[in-house]
């Protein structure tokens, strides 16, 4: 028989020939190469994007971190606290009488904020108020004060414009009053540079809703003018005001109002 290759083999050569005398090998050589391969990524290209990655978060942790004492920078440092100032002194007249607020006077907001961890209190003023006291004898008889909550001002635009909005809506409540209901003793008429400690107790309106408080306050009499100073705490929530923290600053729950008015006597 012929075409069998003992030799481990079939036909001539060691494979099956073809009519046109090409055998398996040969054929498979001309046949097109199908498979794929998947070329390794260099590894410079992933080293890059590693570095891009770390970048990032190093960028991210930058901002988180550097960015709060940046804008804090920026902003300044809160301003101090109102205190009692040193009065020009002099000859004092008579109390008796009605008191009216006059310049320098100011009444602040404070509340403590923290924007990515870093503290801070944002602090808004105006000059901006009006009102009188009467005094007989020892014996504050009669207080009504206003604030033109519309003009408080921080410094800092977005906060104002939250504060006038929806926070305090300005628009609609522009004024927040305080209006004495109790007589306050002073026990007796207060001589010049002596500091008298007491309560006011009165109605306080903001945003609309009124609210009995306990004012603590601190009051000097000298020359022709009388200084008085305090601060009360306010808790956001009694007094249907919304709280403005959102995702990255968060806000306390309570803030103080803060006041210095100046006073001088009108003339009988």
């Amino acid at each position: 028989m012929k075409g069998v290759d003992t030799g481990g083999g079939v036909g001539t050569g060691g494979g099956v020939e073809t009519a046109g005398g090409v055998g398996i090998d040969g054929a498979a050589s001309l046949w097109p190469d199908t498979t794929e391969t998947v070329p390794r990524r260099p590894r410079k290209r992933r080293r890059r994007r590693l570095f891009v990655l770390l970048g990032g978060l190093a960028a991210l942790a930058l901002v988180v971190v550097a960015g709060p004492a940046i804008f804090f920078s920026i902003e300044g440092p809160a301003p101090k606290q109102l205190t009692l100032p040193v009065g020009p002194g002099g000859t004092v007249g008579p109390v008796n009488g009605t008191w009216t607020v006059t310049g320098p006077s100011e009444v602040q907001y404070r509340v403590a904020e923290i924007l990515f961890g870093q503290h801070h209190t944002a602090v808004g003023k105006t000059e901006k108020v009006k009102g009188s006291l009467t005094i007989k004898g020892a014996t504050v008889t009669s207080a009504q004060f206003s604030v033109d909550m519309a003009s408080v001002r921080s410094g800092v635009a977005g906060r104002d414009s939250q504060f006038s909005g929806w926070i305090m809506d300005t628009a609609s409540y522009p004024k927040g009053y305080f209006t004495l209901t109790k007589p306050i003793d002073l026990g007796k008429v207060p001589s010049e540079r002596h500091i008298v400690n007491v309560d006011a107790i009165g109605k306080l309106v903001l945003r609309g809703k009124s609210r009995t408080v306990r004012f603590p306050l601190h009051a000097e009499r000298y020359g022709d003018g009388l200084d008085v100073n305090g601060a009360l705490t306010i808790h956001f929530g009694r007094w249907g005001i919304p709280n403005p923290s959102f995702t990255i600053t968060r806000v306390a729950n309570t803030g103080t109002i803060d006041i210095l008015l100046h006073l001088v006597r009108k003339s009988a």
